[in-house]
């Protein structure tokens, strides 16, 4: 097995991606209420801070923030997905080693992190995380793309209601 290591920051701010084993699937978004709700539930027994998030079907993308003298994402984000996965259907195809270990085969066992350096990398991994649903060519316009943080922040006058256009951006690039 692979020695990863985490960079774990007490009160840290940092931006991850959780995915799911397969990928073909769109059970985020059909079950949005279900992860909605084992965020939430999450949040109430070990806080943190939600400061972005954007829903794909097959995966998603957070910005968290920690509580000062907390390091422990890591439980967290296995107890979010943990939480999530015993809320929906079985997988047909899950496997007999997945079955042993008591594993459901919903998610990637691993997730990508990524600690916030400075106000600058923050906006970046914000922006990134609101643009995510055009990325992927699910919308034409963030706005379009109901399972974000970005209307939120649009109601709070952080974002204009128009940002992040596909045409923009494509305009953009080919400058």
């Amino acid at each position: 097995m692979t020695n990863y290591r985490r960079h774990y920051q007490a009160g840290g701010t940092y931006f991850f991606t959780l995915v799911l084993a397969d990928r073909r699937q769109d059970w985020l978004v059909s079950h949005i209420a279900a992860l909605r709700q084992s965020i939430h539930q999450k949040q109430q027994r070990a806080p943190f801070a939600l400061q972005a998030w954007v829903v794909l079907p097959e995966h998603c993308r957070l910005l968290m923030r920690l509580p000062e003298g907390d390091r422990d994402f890591s439980n967290r984000l296995r107890r979010i997905k943990g939480d999530f996965s015993r809320q929906i259907p079985l997988p047909a195809d899950l496997r007999q080693s997945q079955r042993a270990k008591g594993e459901r085969g919903v998610w990637q066992r691993r997730f990508w992190e990524h600690a916030i350096r400075d106000e600058d990398d923050w906006r970046r991994h914000m922006d990134y995380i609101h643009h995510n649903p055009v990325k992927h060519g699910l919308v034409a316009r963030v706005s379009d793309w109901p399972h974000s943080s970005f209307h939120a922040y649009v109601q709070r006058g952080v974002y204009p209601p128009d940002w992040g256009w596909a045409a923009e951006v494509e305009m953009a690039a080919g400058e």
